[in-house]
């Protein structure tokens, strides 16, 4: 007998509430990576407004029902596993565009609007939103706030708590929350911006979110070198320690850079802007690779477009088992070859060089025992490794976040403040929260 379904149906209509036996296969199989066995939900329930998840929300906190929130769904392997879901709730359907200041550099859109409608938007009147995360063509930006997924351009640009300046919400008691605002000079209220980024939908519900944007770079182009560890890292540190302003500086395992077509420990830099400061900065670069002995390959235009979705195919192709990793910034490089000498399953790697944090894929999953091993490799440089997406019964055997710090307390504490009873993904972020 269905609990929730009767008090839900009459808050939406009849094809915005779908009972798990009608729910899309690709929508349960994304599901159940999300949910531990046995919890599967009544129903998946789609409002079209924020005022209809608000009573959506208050009428599952009457009932103490526990949710799962998402937007299309892309990141649900992703993260720790729910127990006992009873309702799913997603926000593809509130996806509309609100407000773009272009003179101000910002826009304001629903959390279900995808990231690739917005930018077909921006670029209507020559900006965008410098944001490269996984599953780009369909993830929401409330998805993409909610796992803190920023790419690669966040070496330019910053994180996604960076880039978002103000946020609407749906809390675990229905009530509708704002802070932050729709100007970039900002400073009403508390920083609620930075606490739900990365919060993996276990404080609240985004209903509508805020961007500062920036305008399309006039020109662009990538230069690759590969070769030996030794000498590209002291590439690395020569162009970090310059004057140079790459949008992106990535370091590549040597079995992604084959798809490439090169050889070796690889070093992927972007730039973007001027067409005149882009090759005076290439120049430079240049100097740097002459110095280290490697030869270095020039990405522009449709071989430019190319290469960085070859890159992104190889992260995003059905993995076995994923991580998102931390380490020492200057000690990348060796990190990562050590890693792809250790793993032979390893089929994608990559650091971003300015910020030590980087993304592995496994063919095959290694065992416990191995997984372990490079966990603390990673905390030995004051760093982490996650699981990203794994078998369930994977996540369930080990703590998939691994989270050595000492803020687990304070964590627990606001999870308590914003949802007492753990009715919004429950389990799903760090220590089971």
């Amino acid at each position: 007998m269905s609990k929730f379904v009767p008090s839900l149906q009459s808050l939406v209509g009849a094809e915005q509430l779908s009972v798990w036996e009608t729910v899309a296969p690709a929508l349960k199989a994304q599901l159940s990576q999300a949910i531990a066995p046995g919890g599967i939900p009544e129903c998946i329930v789609e409002p079209d407004s924020p005022a209809q998840l608000a009573a959506v929300v208050k009428a599952l906190n009457a009932q103490k029902g526990r949710s799962l929130p998402f937007g299309t769904g892309t990141k649900l392997h992703w993260g720790g596993v729910s127990d006992s879901i009873q309702v799913g709730i997603s926000t593809a359907r509130m996806n509309q565009l609100i407000d773009h200041a272009a003179g101000d550099l910002t826009v304001t859109a629903q959390a279900g609007m995808r990231l690739a409608d917005l930018q077909a938007h921006l670029a209507r009147q020559n900006q965008f939103l410098p944001l490269n995360p996984s599953y780009g063509d369909a993830a929401t930006l409330g998805g993409i706030i909610a796992t803190a997924d920023s790419g690669s351009l966040r070496h330019r640009y910053g994180g996604v708590r960076d880039l978002l300046i103000g946020v609407t919400l749906v809390r675990a008691d229905g009530e509708i929350a704002r802070a932050g605002g729709r100007v970039v000079k900002n400073v009403a209220g508390y920083d609620l911006m930075k606490l739900f980024t990365g919060s993996w939908g276990t404080l609240g519900i985004l209903t509508e979110v805020t961007f500062r944007v920036y305008p399309l770079p006039e020109a662009s182009k990538t230069l690759v070198l590969a070769g030996e560890r030794e000498a590209i890292a002291r590439v690395t540190q020569a162009l970090l320690s310059s004057a140079l302003a790459p949008v992106a500086v990535e370091l590549v395992a040597p079995v992604a850079m084959q798809h490439l077509g090169h050889a070796g420990l690889g070093l992927v830099v972007q730039f973007q802007g001027l067409a005149v400061s882009l090759d005076a900065q290439a120049t430079q670069f240049r100097q740097f690779a002459q110095a280290a002995a490697l030869v270095e390959s020039t990405y522009t235009d449709a071989a430019e477009a190319s290469l960085w979705q070859t890159l992104q195919a190889l992260w995003e192709t059905a993995p076995s088992l994923t991580c998102k990793i931390g380490v020492l910034p200057n000690q990348a490089a060796a990190t990562l070859e050590k890693i792809a000498d250790q793993f032979p399953s390893l089929s994608y790697g990559t650091i971003h060089a300015g910020s030590g944090l980087g993304l592995l894929r496994f063919a095959d999953p290694p065992s416990t025992s191995h997984l372990l091993d490079l966990r603390r490799l990673c905390e030995a440089q004051g760093g982490f490794l996650s699981l990203l997406a794994a078998p369930v019964d994977l996540k369930q055997q080990i703590d998939g976040w691994g989270y050595p710090g000492n803020a687990l307390g304070l964590m627990r504490g606001i999870k308590q403040q914003f949802d007492p009873d753990r009715l919004l993904s429950p389990g799903r972020f760090v220590g089971g929260i």
